[in-house]
């Protein structure tokens, strides 16, 4: 199948923030799409925002096969391939934050929410937990894709109160889910069907927790189809509204799609949380993942010493050769 895509993301620290606890990973030719937003004290949301978009990348590049054939880590649900994936990531990249969240008492607490895509043929596979939120412009009108894990999103699906009486109330910005801070996690999932001139835009609520949905919808409609100038003017648009918090946004374009596949669009879902056996098996890869990346220091830190051993050895050579020369000028 034919999908032509284009795409934009960018981060920013905002107006007041001395540090930013958002991270985006945008990968095309994956066509793998990660936002998430940090939380925990001594600048600990950076790390657990950037551990869930580096497992997860890392899931996508070297391990797809692997997790898709493991039978202990299966989902009872028939998603698309890539959005199976994509849960199963999510999950070992929650345990992989709590398990980095107990390594060190500075790391005590953290968490990060995530909203993320991946494509597979003409679907789009979305899996969030927390805040952060998934938007689809069309046919000239804003859905969000996403309800937020947040107790105030809890009160207003309540009734007990509606959206401006919510808007009012204090600790507004709790969440009720977040990567990282229990040994497992629910993960809201759906799969759904692209067509040309859909925009999907994922974002932090550095954006939606500042901005309206009816400011967004205007923002982008203006934009028409530049997903660069979407992202850089849903940020200049929570910058101008206070700056309050870190701010990030991806922007994907579905420019064209060239047939149907017969791939099932799956409704709107709450994955319940795994077993212990796959807990464990969870753990299994995160030891393999940890031991990569200090397999992977040893070497970064060994190449510059055997650098500089032949650098020295490179030099001795020429200042040998400089005085061969200068030895035969000086007898001829």
């Amino acid at each position: 199948m034919n999908l032509k895509i284009t795409s934009a993301g960018k981060t920013d620290i905002g107006l007041v923030r001395n540090t930013n606890e958002d991270s985006i990973w945008i990968d095309e030719e994956l066509d793998l799409y990660i936002v998430c937003d940090g939380m925990g004290g001594h600048q600990a949301g950076e790390v657990a925002s950037k551990e869930a978009c580096d497992v997860i990348h890392y899931c996508f590049s070297n391990l797809a096969s692997e997790i898709a054939n493991d039978s202990v880590l299966t989902i009872p649900a028939d998603f698309p391939a890539r959005g199976d994936l994509l849960v199963k990531s999510i999950r070992i990249a929650n345990r992989s934050i709590y398990i980095k969240s107990r390594s060190r008492s500075d790391y005590s607490g953290m968490g990060t929410t995530i909203v993320a895509a991946v494509l597979q043929d003409d679907i789009i596979n979305i899996a969030h937990v927390g805040d952060s939120r998934a938007y689809l412009f069309s046919e000239n009108n804003l859905f969000p894709l996403t309800m937020d894990h947040s107790w105030v999103a809890e009160l207003e699906q309540s009734g007990q109160y509606t959206r401006q009486e919510v808007a009012q109330l204090a600790n507004k910005n709790v969440i009720t889910r977040a990567l990282g801070i229990h040994e497992t996690v629910e993960i809201d999932f759906r799969a759904r069907r692209v067509k040309p001139g859909d925009i999907y835009i994922m974002c932090s609520d550095g954006l939606c927790g500042y901005a309206s949905d009816e400011e967004i919808y205007t923002v982008v409609r203006e934009c028409k189809n530049d997903v660069g100038k979407i992202t850089e003017n849903l940020i200049q648009m929570a910058n101008d509204h206070g700056g309050a918090d870190n701010v990030t946004v991806a922007a994907i374009s579905i420019d064209r799609v060239d047939g149907t596949s017969d791939i099932k669009e799956f409704d709107p879902v709450t994955v319940s949380v795994e077993n212990d056996d796959a807990i464990l098996r969870e753990n299994q890869i995160v030891e393999s993942i940890i031991e990569l990346r200090q397999n992977t220091q040893v070497i970064e830190q060994e190449v510059p010493k055997q650098s500089k051993k032949g650098l020295i050895a490179v030099i001795f050579i020429i200042v040998v050769i400089i005085g061969y020369i200068l030895y035969r000028l000086y007898l001829s």
